[in-house]
């Protein structure tokens, strides 16, 4: 049983963490800062794992804080855990729900600070590409900055940007202990990587109508549907 519930925490980790690495601000800001600097395929893609490393790293050291603190709350509630748990997931899916319901969708950060939040007052088509635009004014395409800022600048962006919707998943694997931690880090840093290098190369080479923005739009039913299902599933296999 344990395993059962331990496979699909794995499996929900592995589809929130790819699909997070599947929207444009993990690999869109690459893209056309190569561009715009003229670096070769293999140099791009060796930045977004570089920058990814930092994203994943963050997060994974959120997670750890919320593992320390998840097992403490084991050690003293014992079989009611895992019902709080699922309890509390399924009000994490609901609450994804909801942003997604009132327009307010996932904050993705800018190239130059700030977030946009996708909604219907924010006076751009949803279909349009903020980067573009933004680049022009960013030290990351300009000439007086050397390739290093450049690179700092992407490595910052996107480590600051931890990936909050796995850190439910980390919640959900407390009872796991250590164990579960490391799976969970390692299929975080797994999915992370190979959806930002996946994507990012399928647009290097020339696909640029490979259509993502849907899960950049939808990302907040996505976690919410996958969350509260979870949930379910804890509760129901813990019976």
């Amino acid at each position: 049983m344990n395993s059962t519930i331990l496979s699909t925490i794995a499996a929900t980790g592995f589809t929130v963490a790819f699909f997070h690495a599947a929207i444009p601000t993990h690999w869109l800001p690459f893209v056309l800062v190569a561009r715009t600097r003229k670096w070769s395929r293999t140099k791009t893609l060796l930045v977004t794992l570089f920058a990814g490393l930092g994203h994943v790293s963050l997060t994974s050291l959120l997670g750890l804080a919320i593992a320390w603190f998840g097992f403490r709350l084991d050690a003293r509630l014992g079989a009611a855990f895992p019902w709080m748990i699922g309890g509390l997931l399924i009000a994490i899916g609901l609450f994804y729900f909801w942003r997604q319901w009132s327009g307010g969708g996932i904050r993705h950060h800018h190239l130059i600070g700030g977030h946009h939040e996708a909604g219907e007052h924010c006076g751009h088509d949803h279909e349009h590409s903020h980067w573009d635009e933004e680049l022009k004014d960013s030290a990351l395409a300009s000439d007086k900055a050397g390739d290093w800022a450049a690179i700092s600048g992407l490595f910052v962006m996107l480590t600051l940007s931890p990936c909050e919707g796995f850190l439910p998943v980390y919640l959900s694997g407390v009872q796991f202990g250590w164990h579960g931690f490391i799976v969970l880090s390692v299929i975080l840093a797994v999915a992370t990587l190979l959806g930002m290098l996946v994507f990012t190369w399928l647009t290097l080479v020339g696909l640029e109508k490979f259509e993502v923005r849907n899960f950049e739009r939808y990302e907040a039913a996505l976690l919410g549907a996958l969350f509260s299902a979870l949930g379910v599933l804890i509760i129901v296999l813990e019976r």
